[in-house]
């Protein structure tokens, strides 16, 4: 766009290929300084890294932070490359901070063990609801143990058919469990990597955080000092408070959820553990590899989201309420503890 204008001067489509977006940086070379912008998405970083070592300057905006006009319901590639120009120009947009490589191919590391998790529940899904429709339902123990897993492999059925795909069904448990293993041994030597190592074993000192979950904090936010205050990280998070306030009227909502989703992900899980007040062995094991510092900061938290649990419960809120309050603190928490851990470094 052109300075001090309303319109784009210029419109042209590039194809998303290296030589393409070569040649179409070769014509604001006259023009520089010159800056892009585009939204994260699938083409990932790989754009602004090639537009960067050709020396332009190219931001990647955050697409949950985009100003959008009550009543604008026209979607176009050319009406939101436009919008991005002039929003950018009037300083409305939200920067994202890009990852160095190594950043992103741990952090892909980490989102791929999800992946692979949720792989095995659908696969899990399917087997039981397969065994349900054949009216054979386990009612023993505790489902997915070891068990569960000797009863659903001595199945037989009379029916050809029918035993080949119960035979697939546990062909494809076997492989996402196998899978989900190797995955899980790769991402604990990862938190054993020099640039995560201290930040894990602080972080996994907190109640409802293991290793992985620790792991996958640090992977995510990756340089906590960019955080000023435990406020910005809660953003960063989505756990910001929703509010539509005007002249004495004061109205909150619920959480934005405008924010990285993988750590709310793990926040809201290790909220739950915050219902009960003790301690089990595997947590003080993990504390007890923390500094001093670090380990009464997580008693504190401990002790705190404990009784804010239970205090909102018995005010009537709703226990998934207090929950998602219990995690909005304990990103707080978590924020503190990180910037600890780096004074250790």
């Amino acid at each position: 766009m052109r300075p001090q204008a309303d319109e784009a001067g210029e419109h042209f489509t590039v194809m998303n290929t290296t030589e393409n977006i070569r040649r179409m940086a070769d014509k604001f070379v006259a023009r520089k300084p010159a800056t892009f912008v585009y939204e994260a998405g699938p083409c990932g970083y790989e754009l602004q890294r090639q537009l960067a070592e050709m020396g332009f300057q190219c931001v990647v905006i955050s697409p949950g932070h985009t100003p959008v006009r009550p009543g604008d319901r026209v979607k176009t590639d050319r009406r939101d490359a436009v919008k991005l120009a002039r929003l950018y120009r009037a300083g409305e947009l939200t920067e994202i901070r890009i990852p160095n490589r190594e950043e992103e191919a741990a952090r892909d590391l980490v989102r791929v063990r999800e992946d692979v998790v949720e792989d095995r529940l659908r696969a899990r899904h399917r087997m039981s609801k397969f065994l349900l429709r054949q009216g054979r339902v386990w009612r023993e123990t505790k489902s997915w143990g070891v068990a569960h897993g000797a009863w659903l492999r001595a199945q037989k059925f009379e029916a050809l058919f029918l035993q080949e795909t119960h035979n697939a069904y546990v062909r494809t448990l076997d492989e996402v469990d196998a899978h989900l293993l190797e995955l899980t041994k790769k991402v604990d030597d990862l938190a054993g990597e020099k640039p995560y190592r201290q930040l894990v074993v602080c972080l996994s000192g907190l109640k409802g955080i293991d290793t992985l979950g620790a792991v996958t904090l640090a992977v995510e936010a990756q340089e906590f000092g960019r955080f000023e205050s435990a406020r910005d990280f809660m953003g960063y998070a989505g756990l910001s408070i929703c509010e539509d306030s005007t002249g004495k009227r004061i109205r909150r909502g619920g959480l934005t959820k405008k924010g990285n989703a993988h750590i709310r992900r793990i926040l809201g899980e290790a909220a739950w553990s915050y219902r009960s007040g003790g301690a089990g062995k595997p947590l003080l094991e993990r504390r007890r590899r923390c500094p001093e510092t670090v380990q009464r900061m997580a008693q504190r938290a401990q002790d705190r989201l404990h009784r804010k649990f239970w205090r909102m419960v018995k005010r009537g809120k709703p226990s998934q309420v207090a929950v998602m309050a219990v995690a909005r603190e304990l990103a707080g928490f978590v924020w503190a503890i990180a910037h600890e851990a780096l004074k250790t470094v």
